[in-house]
């Protein structure tokens, strides 16, 4: 009976990282330089935008090859850095079961280059390590020393922004924020974050514009496409709030949050039984949300 039961939990462990296993993607390359010979020794970090748990240091082999296998979709900030070269920065979408492939050239640098580009990054790290520890006020210290050694990065000022943000400095977080974007204007996360910011402060139409860019580079974040819908509201323009809450659902059926402002925008196009649908799918995910007894209200309402 026990060797039964050790191999039926073999199994299961087998079946858990089989299943995990299908929902990881990779990230691998080849790093070059000028002349496009391979690299070796290349040190790289990978860096999740999301959460500080997820980090991963690798480096080159002597064909100048990489890979990071078991990594969570995401997105993902990537450095590489080699003595002599100067460092190189990314922002990576990793999809589920997928490999994102990075085709990366290093170009020489000068000594006193080098040493402060090195420097800014070790302060960036540093303040990274700070962040993950919740030492927030200590982690914007040091991201703002590596930005004096180093102002072009824009991975710099999106983690300056993040701490702001745990700090609850919603203005200093939208100006490092604006500032990644206008270094990056092609990074989703920047432009999800400064959209988040300006939405808070009220600033609609300027959130919408930033939100808008977000869910262009990335079709696939329900959360983000829910914010613009609420912006969207907040700025009068229910019809393409509507899409973006369809969206939502589409993405994830059970976001109960989506399916209220649905019903409610269908109140407001008399379109009542598709609002009585949404409303109640909304109050079969969440019936004890703080909208709940709204949606039962609105309910009774319509069905009179």
């Amino acid at each position: 009976m026990i060797k039964k039961g050790l191999i039926l939990a073999g199994m299961i462990v087998a079946f858990s990282l089989s299943s995990f296993a299908q929902f990881q993607g990779k990230i691998e390359g080849i790093v070059t330089d000028s002349e496009k010979n391979p690299l070796e020794k290349v040190t790289i970090v990978i860096i999740s935008t999301k959460t500080a748990a997820r980090r991963f240091n690798i480096s080159t082999d002597k064909q100048g090859r990489f890979t990071q296998i078991g990594i969570w979709p995401g997105y993902y900030q990537v450095t590489f850095q080699k003595e002599g070269f100067i460092p190189a920065y990314y922002e990576v979408k990793v999809a589920i079961a997928e490999a994102t492939k990075l085709d990366v050239k290093m170009l020489n640098a000068e000594k006193a280059i080098e040493k402060a580009l090195s420097d800014a990054d070790r302060l960036f790290l540093r303040g990274y390590k700070l962040y993950e520890q919740q030492k927030y006020e200590a982690a914007v210290q040091s991201y703002q020393e590596a930005i004096k050694l180093n102002s072009l990065n824009w991975g710099y000022y999106f983690n300056l922004g993040l701490a702001y943000k745990k700090m609850k400095e919603n203005e200093k977080a939208m100006a490092a924020f604006t500032k990644a974007v206008e270094l990056n204007p092609e990074s989703y996360s920047s432009n999800k974050e400064l959209g988040e910011m300006l939405g808070k402060a009220k600033k609609f139409e300027e959130a919408k514009k930033y939100y808008k860019k977000a869910v262009e580079l990335n079709q696939d974040d329900h959360d983000t496409y829910y914010n613009l819908g609420l912006v969207l509201i907040a700025l009068g323009e229910r019809e393409e709030a509507l899409e973006a809450f369809l969206r939502v659902t589409d993405l994830k059926q059970d976001y109960a949050e989506a399916y209220y402002e649905i019903g409610t925008i269908c109140i407001g196009q008399n379109n009542i039984d598709e609002a009585v649908i949404n409303l109640e799918k909304f109050l079969e995910l969440s019936p004890e949300h703080e909208k709940a007894a709204t949606a039962r209200q609105m309910l009774d309402y319509l069905k009179k």
